[in-house]
């Protein structure tokens, strides 16, 4: 019995070892979930500023050249804004009804951008950074004006 209760207490630092262990095993990948969902979440909102405001800027522009050239200037805007990279972002405008040129007076101008979010601390060899890549969209919509364009 007392060679038992000898054993039992020859423990000395192995609580603050497994501590230390347990603890850089755990904090590493909570910290890389957070470095990632950071970077996810800044380029997504960034992308959602980016279709919301150029949808806005295009349908309450006087005609389609100011509407493109506001549209353009917007999104550059708001990409440098968010800092995404510009050659990973991808811009499509669209108008309804379809068929219809666009913008144009009463139809629906729709933006979706979408753009791809590297994974922090992957390297770019083999191409492993766009392997490991996670793709976002936004879409938003503005309704153009049906007086739009008239004098």
């Amino acid at each position: 019995m007392r060679r038992w209760s000898l054993w039992a207490r020859n423990d000395d630092g192995s609580a603050a070892l497994e501590f230390i262990t347990v603890g850089v095993i755990l904090l590493v990948p909570l910290a890389y979930l957070m470095l990632t969902l950071g970077a996810v979440q800044e380029n997504l909102l960034g992308a959602e500023a980016a279709a919301r405001h150029t949808a806005r800027v295009m349908g309450q522009a006087e005609d389609a050249a100011t509407a493109a050239e506001r549209g353009d200037a917007v999104l550059d805007g708001v990409i440098e804004e968010y800092g995404m990279d510009a050659a990973n972002v991808a811009v499509s405008v669209t108008c309804t009804p379809a068929g219809v040129a666009c913008p144009s007076a009463g139809a629906t101008v729709i933006v979706t951008v979408s753009t791809h979010v590297s994974l922090p601390f992957v390297p770019e060899i083999f191409g492993l950074d766009r392997a490991t890549s996670i793709p976002l969209e936004a879409a938003a919509a503005q309704k153009v004006s049906r007086l739009w364009g008239a004098e």
